[in-house]
């Protein structure tokens, strides 16, 4: 078995701005897993947030020696990209090794197109209304908030979008007092739900607030072990494959959270269509799908994922699984 990392870059469509800064491009890595001819990819996208750099993420999967397996990763790599990119990329092997699509390998029932929802970048009112009105079209559109003028962005987006379900991630940026005080506004203006609205590390602010719209634990769920700190604060758990280290954990992780009472939704980094095509396994059903990151990019990998009015579908066997 002979394990490669390259670094990956796709070009963004136009700028795409979040609370913690903006970008260009998307930089990823790629890993190919062979055996007796036979290579599997994934792709996985380092995030800073979690500590996570191109080098560091490289220099795990290059510490990988010998056969590996997706049990046997858990005692090799923590959760994150590293171990995301090398558990997809096993799958993918297993499914070109067996003829057999990763859901069959898995056990699932094969899936189908979800709708997904649409990030618009953070801008001035004015810019996110115009954004809105030229994705109205679209029926999720998701907005990065978390600064202090985010009344006035979501007005604009509203106006520009009257029809379109709205979903917010505050991406940490709020206190206990600031969402307590937005939150009748969100309700009044139709928000569907709010992703991380503090900072995990102060979200024990949550428990025993009224939560008028569906509470979102991103940065504070990663894999299952995070599951038990999230009672009484959040009613979504949002499942990123980066975070919880692949397709294995992921789907592990999806039913332990519906087992005990939680929404689920499917999230991404910004990448191609090589990171999104595992999640939209996961995504099957969930109550929110945010696999928008080929949507964003300006080019991506081929056979890429098809976006339709039906939403984003399953990949095709020659991009992944």
């Amino acid at each position: 078995m002979r394990i490669e990392v390259t670094p990956d870059v796709f070009k963004l469509a136009e700028v795409f701005t979040i609370s913690r800064g903006s970008r260009t491009e998307a930089k990823v890595l790629t890993v190919r897993i062979t055996e007796d001819g036979v290579t599997g990819w994934g792709e996985c996208v380092p995030y800073a947030r979690y500590g996570e750099t191109l080098e560091s993420v490289t220099a795990q999967i290059d510490g990988l020696r010998g056969n590996v397996t997706r049990e046997g990763l858990y005692d090799l790599l923590p959760a994150g990209a590293a171990r995301n990119a090398v558990d997809c990329a096993l799958w993918d092997l297993q499914a070109k090794q067996t003829g057999k699509r990763v859901w069959e390998l898995a056990g699932l029932a094969a899936p189908g197109p979800e709708i997904t929802a649409f990030t618009l970048s953070l801008a001035e009112p004015a810019q996110m209304q115009a954004q809105a009105a030229k994705h109205a079209h679209r029926p999720l559109l998701k907005i990065k908030l978390g600064t202090p003028d985010d009344m006035p962005r979501l007005e604009a987006v509203r106006a520009g979008a009257p029809k379109s379900t709205i979903i917010i991630d505050a991406n940490e940026g709020w206190s206990a007092d600031i969402y307590a005080e937005l939150a009748p506004h969100l309700l009044r203006l139709g928000v569907a739900l709010v992703e991380q609205p503090l900072p995990a590390g102060e979200d024990d602010a949550l428990i025993g607030m009224a939560r008028p719209v569906p509470v979102c634990a991103d940065e504070s769920a990663h894999d299952c072990s995070t599951l038990s700190k999230l009672e009484g604060k959040y009613d979504v758990v949002n499942i990123k494959l980066d975070k919880t280290g692949g397709l294995t954990e992921a789907l592990k992780l999806r039913a332990a959270a519906l087992a005990q009472g939680y929404d689920v939704m499917v999230g991404c980094m910004v990448g191609s269509s090589l990171a999104m095509a595992p999640a939209t396994l996961v995504a099957q059903g969930a109550k929110v799908v945010d696999l928008d990151g080929p949507l964003l990019l300006g080019e991506d990998r081929e056979h890429a994922l098809k976006f339709d009015g039906d939403g984003v579908h399953p990949p095709a066997a020659a991009l992944w699984g």
